[in-house]
């Protein structure tokens, strides 16, 4: 029984001296002498006012500006093509020729039957006239010579579609065919793709749909191209919501006058609503969560003094605090941990750092 009992006063001793060593350790530093507790070592930062807006983060994918697959209307063998791969086009630059000798024939023997149904229209009407023809040979003629009319335009349009050319200036991509070849109609011949300015479709969930709008500036990276921002404008948005995904769709257009951007690229976007001409922002690591509440030491007369705060918008490390502090207020950034009520602070020699 004494050695049990000895056993269970070791153990009482091991956790309190356990117990000690942790609570000490993360408890604020013991009060000097007289009483008075030590200034406690933490990092400060200044309130800062400015300009801030609250930011949607969102991925989305680049695509042309505009985008066709060149595709001839007709059958024919291929006489010639115009381009170089990968090159840029004009707009109207002859892409490719089809062999026309048939339908150039064609068009020169509805052209003679247009002119002899010219001729006898001519005649009818004039005969007619004198009373020497019918009404009725009259209006076969005319009838006639409208029916060739058709079938020159007929034969003019079937000629001009042995011609493809660019609908509009851009990049034209990898050929598919060789001159010789015999394409049929929609067959892929080559993609052509306008890049500049380029357009980036994304998704923002639908909370946001009150606060999109056109016009929103947005910042962009991407992975080909680390370190570098691209800028461009919400010109879209689609008026209906996403029902599997519960977003909204926003096309942008960016500048890509160096082409450095890609259709099909993945990119990270970064769009500002709402901005307030002078917010009272300070660092995140300043918050200490207490509950319900959110808890802000602020530096007064070289003391600690917590306050609870309500906060706004987040951007890039700083929050936006809406009440609870002041624009000349400092607050504590590091080592909150060790602060109680009313303790002196020992701020480091160098400069508060700056919220900004």
């Amino acid at each position: 029984m004494r050695k049990k009992l000895g056993i269970v006063i070791l153990g009482c001793v091991a956790a309190a001296a356990g117990g000690w060593w942790y609570f000490g350790k993360n408890a604020a530093p013991p009060p000097a002498a007289g009483g008075a507790m030590g200034p406690v070592a933490v990092e400060v930062a200044k309130v800062t006012v400015g300009p801030m807006a609250r930011e949607i983060t969102s991925v989305g994918s680049l695509r042309s500006d505009e985008a066709v697959v060149i595709r001839p209307e007709i059958a024919g063998r291929v006489k010639a093509i115009g381009f170089e791969e990968g090159s840029r086009v004009t707009k109207g630059q002859v892409l490719l020729r089809l062999d026309d000798s048939s339908l150039s024939a064609d068009l020169v023997q509805a052209q003679a039957n247009l002119a002899l149904s010219r001729a006898n229209s001519d005649r009818a009407v004039r005969l007619a006239g004198q009373g020497a023809g019918t009404e009725r040979a009259r209006d076969e003629a005319e009838a006639k010579l409208r029916v060739d009319q058709a079938k020159v335009e007929q034969a003019r349009a079937q000629l001009d579609k042995t011609v493809l050319v660019a609908p509009f200036a851009g990049t034209v991509g990898l050929r598919t065919v060789s001159v010789g070849a015999y394409v049929q109609p929609g067959q892929d011949i080559v993609n052509l793709e306008a890049t500049d300015p380029i357009k980036v479709d994304f998704r923002v969930p639908e909370i946001f749909s009150a606060v999109m709008r056109t016009g929103i500036e947005l910042s962009m990276t991407t992975d080909s191209h680390p370190g570098r921002q691209f800028t461009g404008t919400v010109y879209a948005i689609d008026p209906a919501v996403d029902q599997n995904g519960r977003a909204i769709v926003v096309r942008a257009r960016v500048a890509n006058g160096d082409s450095a951007l890609r259709p099909g690229q993945f990119v990270r976007l970064v769009l500002k609503v709402d901005e307030v001409a002078d917010a009272l922002t300070i660092p995140e690591e300043a918050l200490v969560p207490r509950g319900q509440q959110i808890i802000v030491f602020r530096i007064v007369d070289g003391k600690a003094q917590p306050g609870p705060v309500k906060t706004g918008r987040r951007a890039r490390g700083l929050v936006e605090v809406t009440e609870g502090l002041k624009a000349d207020d400092t607050v504590v950034t590091a080592g909150q941990m060790k602060l109680r009520p009313g303790v002196p602070v020992a701020v480091p020699a160098a400069a508060p750092k700056s919220g900004g």
